[in-house]
């Protein structure tokens, strides 16, 4: 299988149900790389994060629901995507993608038919 995740132009982590970081693509390790990089990968995401983000988190692992939203960070938007993960029918944990939005990113609305 080709490893396309590695180099793929979005940040890509996954933990596991406990929160614990598994693994991350390399604009993932860049996008972290002030709080460690792949220096992550075992440590727990619950202890990574504010209280209230902390929460949200929590809640997402237990509830296995996906959430998604968009950021604004030093002008660059991003779309955050997490999501649970599944290996052979079970819940294995969270997915997250940051995706970075370009400024003039067209919108379209298609019809249904």
């Amino acid at each position: 299988m080709i490893d396309w995740i590695t180099q793929f132009p979005a940040a890509i982590t996954l933990i596991d149900s406990e929160g614990r970081v598994m693994a991350m693509n390399d604009r993932a390790a860049q996008a972290y790389a002030a709080d460690g990089g792949r220096k992550l990968i075992g440590l727990n995401s619950l202890d990574c994060h504010p209280e209230q983000a902390r929460q949200k988190l929590l809640d997402l692992l237990q509830s296995q629901q996906a959430n998604v939203y968009t950021i604004e960070k030093a002008g660059q938007k991003k779309l955050i995507y997490q999501s649970p993960w599944y290996e052979a029918g079970q819940y294995r944990g969270m997915v997250e993608m940051q995706i970075e939005l370009p400024p003039d990113m067209p919108h379209f609305v298609r019809d249904s038919s």
